[in-house]
């Protein structure tokens, strides 16, 4: 069965997302605040314009900011009452608690489904979905989430979605940089960073980080998939989810400090392992070999 679908947000994941939805036979129009988009959008068979009237919304936004700006802004209020409203957002729980409210409003079924996996993910119809919100709803909607995700994880209710991508993500980046401070201490104590990490996978501190994302490291690629500033923009929702609810939280502390100064340092760049090349500048010294840098 078909079903008229918008994708609001017409991004590095949003066209992907698009192009999949269209290849698995469903009419897509595509809606972003950039004019230039429509091009783009029409090069993957999709059509172009607001989603009013769309059966299913699904939003690819930036961030938190942004996702309130748009929905909250008017848009959401400009829906068809009888869609169901499906975002891929990496937004605050807090956030998706005020949209989960504002939806049921208006009589639009919502779901906050943040997304893991990149652009290749999303090219390949691989990608991740935690999902807060209605079970049933969800059930409705997954042979479309089917068009572009491999696996679909229901976590609970409105905003469950969001903390659980903003948790793994936490992870990432503590792992990512308490790696990255154990190689820069062994390598100033004259170990080799590269025999170090083989010596670590076949250790109890091996890891899925270890093993598969830091030779891109050792290659000088802090994988720009993603912007320094939306690193911290998470670790910031997580502190204050942290403090609200009274948990210890001291050494995610310490991650979040460590990306505010990586910030500092390089602006809102894209690279998410940024925050290990500002502990490699912090230490004078770099894990990836001169040879290995990309050029500039």
């Amino acid at each position: 069965m078909t079903v008229e679908i918008a994708v609001v947000g017409g991004g590095r994941i949003g066209l992907p997302v698009a192009e999949r939805l269209v290849a698995g036979g469903h009419p897509v129009r595509v809606f972003d605040v950039r004019p230039e988009v429509e091009a783009a959008a029409a090069s993957v068979g999709a059509g172009w314009g607001e989603p009013t009237a769309a059966e299913v919304v699904i939003t690819v936004l930036p961030g938190s900011p942004e996702l309130r700006q748009v929905m909250l802004g008017g848009l959401l209020d400009r829906l068809d009452p009888a869609c169901t409203w499906i975002d891929l957002t990496s937004a605050s729980p807090a956030l998706g608690t005020e949209l989960a409210a504002a939806a049921a409003r208006r009589g639009v079924a919502y779901l906050d489904a943040a997304l893991g996996g990149g652009v290749s993910a999303a090219e390949n119809g691989s990608m991740k979905l935690y999902v807060g919100g209605d079970a049933e709803v969800l059930d409705r909607v997954r042979p479309i989430l089917g068009c572009f995700a491999g696996q679909i994880h229901h976590m609970g209710e409105a905003g469950s979605g969001y903390l659980t991508k903003l948790l793994i993500n936490l992870l990432w980046f503590g792992q990512a940089v308490a790696t990255g401070e154990a190689l820069l201490l062994g390598q100033s104590a004259g170990l080799d960073p590269r025999r170090l990490t083989e010596v670590m996978l076949d250790s109890a501190a091996s890891s899925e980080f270890i093993a598969s994302y830091l030779p891109s490291v050792f290659a000088g690629d802090y994988l720009p998939n993603f912007g320094l500033d939306r690193c911290v923009e998470e670790l910031d929702s997580l502190e204050e989810l942290a403090q609200t609810r009274r948990t210890p939280y001291d050494v995610s502390s310490a991650v979040g400090r460590l990306y505010h100064q990586a910030l500092d340092a390089f602006g809102p760049v894209d690279g998410e392992l940024l925050g290990i090349a500002y502990l490699e500048q912090a230490a004078d010294r770099e894990l990836a070999e001169p040879s290995d840098r990309p050029p500039k």
